[in-house]
Parts: structure tokens; sequence; C-alpha cells
């Protein structure tokens, strides 16, 4: 069963199936901005290429936002975010550092979550060498990326090591142990099918008892008290969408400031994909809650 999901998984790398080609009409603010600088950042699980994205100069440190991209734990294009990265550091007025965190099936978790955390505790670290506010931290992610975002808001938490000041949760994958035939789309052709589903963490996780990991799996997670704010994005018609709502709930009976949207007419990746009035609609909420979290004083 395994090896299926990996030659599966890599039939999908190679062939380009679920590339997300972005068209110009989802590309508004920060487009005259320079092309990314990339870095290599070291972390216990390998070597990480980030883009690092910087707003126009003001005078002032800006503060950091990390973003971690979608595809499943498989499919590694995190250029596929490249208007999302322009836009937020644009309007939010933030460098982005866009990671290119290792997948599945040829980097198994724990990696992803491992990579995603140390280049965070890195950006927070070592902000002043590279010209940003290292304490003025926000992490997030489309995906497959809000399941990791998810993860290093936890790690930092019980590490105690940096604080984020924001997670934004994309229409995030945070369920790998429920059965993907039970999870509801509420169109005819989800996206994310079943089968793909399994594909995805079949390849990623092909060990049963460590889906239930918290770093795998931390929409199945109970003690969320002490995360930092929230904003959840769901979709409409996503078959994740319940397990992002059922999220956002969590947080906020736990104590933790949440702003949620489910986005109506939708289905998963559609900040990627349009309608364009509702993407530039999310991406604002995004500039405009990381504008509010970069406010608060450290």
């Amino acid at each position: 069963m395994a090896m299926r999901h990996d030659i599966a998984a890599r039939l999908i790398q190679m062939s380009g199936r679920f590339l997300l080609n972005v068209p110009d009409e989802l590309r508004f603010a920060g487009q005259d901005l320079p092309a990314p600088v990339t870095v290599q950042i070291p972390t216990s699980a390998g070597s990480v290429q980030c883009a690092i994205y910087r707003p126009a100069a003001t005078g002032e440190t800006p503060p950091v936002f990390v973003n971690l991209h979608g595809g499943g734990y498989v499919w590694r294009r995190p250029e596929q975010d490249d208007h999302i990265c322009r836009h937020l550091a644009s309007e939010a007025g933030c460098v982005v550092l866009n990671i290119d965190y290792w997948t599945a099936p040829q980097h198994r978790f724990p990696t992803a979550p491992v990579q995603a955390y140390e280049v965070c505790e890195w950006a927070a670290k070592h902000g002043a060498e590279h010209g940003w506010d290292g304490e003025r931290l926000a992490v997030g992610g489309h995906s497959a990326g809000g399941g990791l975002t998810a993860g290093v808001c936890r790690t930092a938490r019980d590490r105690r090591t940096f604080t984020p000041l924001l997670q934004i949760l994309d229409y995030p994958v945070l369920d790998q142990v429920s059965d993907p035939a039970t999870k509801r789309a509420r169109t005819r052709r989800p996206m994310i099918s079943p089968p793909l589903s399994r594909i995805f963490t079949g390849a990623y996780v092909p060990d049963l008892a460590r889906r239930r990991d918290p770093l795998a799996s931390p929409g199945l997670a109970t003690d969320l008290a002490g995360l930092p704010p929230a904003l959840v994005i769901t979709a409409e018609y996503d078959s994740l969408r319940d397990e992002g709502d059922a999220y956002a709930k969590a947080l906020a009976s736990a104590g933790v400031p949440v702003v949620h949207r489910m986005v109506k007419g939708v289905d998963h990746a559609f900040t990627h994909k349009g309608p364009t009035e509702t993407v530039r609609t999310i991406l604002d909420l995004m500039a405009e809650q990381l504008r509010a979290a970069f406010s608060v004083q450290t």
C-alpha cells in the first residue's frame, strides 16, 4: 500500500497534474517589488531554500511573515505563492520569507514540520542581521502549509522560543486520521477527492500511528490554550472545510482570539484560481490582520 502511494505521489510530481498556474488577474499589489533574493537556511532536517520578498523602503525596520505553500506535502513549488507573497509584503509592509520545505515521499513526516519550525525560529533570532524585526513575526500557510503553520505555533508555544503574533491558516490540512471518504464535500467534483487525499497522506505519513501526532494532525489536538491569534479561512465546497471550521471553533473555545472566514462559492486552493474579487478580498483580509498584529507592541 505504501509503495503504491509513493509511486502515485512521484507521478503527480513528475506530471505537474496539480500545478497551480496563477492567472495574471490574481496578481494585485506588490508587482513592482524587486525579485526575491534566495537564501539557504540551516535546519536539523537539512538546509532549506527561502525566497525573501522585501517591502518598499520606509525608513523603519519591517516585521516578518513566514509563508508555507500547499501541495499535499507532496507537490513542491513555493513559487506558486509569489502573488500572495508580493501582496502581503506590499500591503502589510513586511518582509516575507517563502519556504521551500522538503516534501514526500522523498522526505516523510516529520521533515516538513521540523524545517518549517526551525526556519521560523531562525527568522525570529536573526532578523537584525538581515534587516527585519524578528520579534514581530507571523506565520501562515495554504492547505498543507496551513497544517504546518499550526504545527509551528504549537512547537513555539511548547518550547517558548519565540511567539508568533498571528497564524494564518488558509484552507488548512488538519486531520490525517479520518477516512477521506467521510470528509464531506459540498460539490460533486471536489479538488481534494478521497483517492487524492489517500495518496498525499500515504506518502507523507505511511505509519498509521504517527498520523495522530499533533504535528501531523493539529486538528485532533485538545491542548490549544496559549496558541497565537489566528485567521482561519475555509472554502464552502472544500472537502477540508469541516476540519478547518472545527479548528477555528476549538481555538476560540480555548481562549485564542480567532477571525474565521468561510468563503462561499469556492473550493480548495481558490486563492490561486479565483474568482478575482474573492481572492482580492481574502488577500486584503490577510494583510489587514497582519498589520493589526504587527502594530501590537512587544
